[in-house]
């Protein structure tokens, strides 16, 4: 249904069978193993996992940002119609921030501790929209208007360090959304903050999703932050894909093990009310370095048989009724 549904409009990112290894001294690791996704206009795709699975090196993977001993191997990242691994360089910083911005779930590390919080929205304004420092001044002050930041013109003559880290998150969506880009790939934008400002961070990137039109890829391990914003979602563990579906058939009927063990984690008003402990799913992801053989959750999953030792992981299947799921459960006999 999900494949259906994708084949139907032309996607604004279609990302297929993207490999991303790093290759170290002990070892290939593949963060990224043949990925495929596709994020539709106007909607927001959610990518779920714990640490370790993926997320992130996908979105950097988009972005062209894998550094060494990390490489792209294999795979294409379309961008309405264009391949971006084909592209030169300058090209590729030309659409990075432009047609493409991404928030980083840490906005201290985005940010230059030494420059002004206005000087560094104006940079972009005048690198990309190619204004002048008085309209990329006005543009800027109405940016931060725009994310929620009280008395604009004022605090953008703050340091990053002087603000907060709701109002710097702020500062890194403003900058996003500068010049009106197609997609933003936002990597966990709710990480470390509070609850009360997590809530104003996920209204404040719908409204500027609904206002602007603008594609959401959003990275993140929370399927509370998930069942907020998204529309679609794929789960992803140890580098793969291991089930994608629309938002309310994921939360109506999780298919593959992990996917239900993750819902399983969330914390209900029930569970609380019965002082019941959080169910968890055992064990670790595995190492990249040295993943099992089979299906590369049988060492966590309840359902596990021998089939899922022996034979390699299958394609993702298309039970009748349901969704694409990694999973030899839904093999038909």
């Amino acid at each position: 249904m999900f494949e259906d549904v994708c084949f139907m409009a032309s996607p604004v990112l279609h990302v297929k069978d993207l490999k991303t290894y790093f290759f170290t001294e002990r070892g290939v690791a593949r963060a990224v193993d043949k990925v495929s996704l596709k994020l539709m206009k106007s909607l927001t795709l959610g990518v779920v996992g714990e640490s370790g699975c993926g997320k992130s090196v996908t979105a950097l993977s988009i972005m062209r940002l894998i550094q060494p001993p990390g490489r792209i191997v294999e795979g294409e990242i379309c961008f309405n119609g264009t391949d971006l691994l084909t592209l030169p360089e300058e090209t590729m910083r030309s659409i990075r921030g432009n047609e493409i911005s991404m928030i980083f779930q840490e906005p201290m590390t985005s940010l230059n501790p030494v420059f002004r919080i206005g000087d560094q929205v104006i940079e972009i304004l005048q690198q990309h929209e190619r204004m002048n420092k008085k309209e990329a001044l006005a543009r800027a002050v109405e940016l931060l208007r725009q994310v929620g930041i009280p008395s604009p013109h004022e605090h953008i003559k703050d340091y990053p360090h002087q603000m907060s880290g709701g109002m710097r998150q702020r500062v890194i969506i403003a900058m996003a959304v500068a010049c009106s880009p197609q997609v933003i790939i936002a990597d966990e934008p709710t990480t470390a903050l509070d609850v009360t400002i997590q809530a104003q961070i996920l209204d404040l990137l719908k409204r500027l999703k609904e206002q602007m039109g603008t594609s959401v890829l959003l990275i993140t391990h929370d399927l509370g932050v998930v069942a907020e914003v998204a529309e679609d979602v794929m789960v992803m563990y140890a580098g793969r894909v291991v089930e994608e579906a629309t938002c309310k058939d994921i939360f109506s009927k999780p298919l593959h093990p992990y996917t239900q063990g993750l819902m399983h984690s969330i914390p209900g008003k029930a569970a609380q009310e019965r002082k019941k402990r959080l169910a968890a799913i055992p064990g670790v992801v595995p190492s990249l370095l040295a993943l099992p053989a089979g299906c590369k959750f049988n060492t966590r999953c309840p359902h596990v048989f021998d089939k899922c030792f022996i034979d390699p992981e299958p394609v993702l299947l298309l039970p009748k009724g349901g969704h694409p799921v990694r999973c030899w459960l839904y093999e038909e006999r």
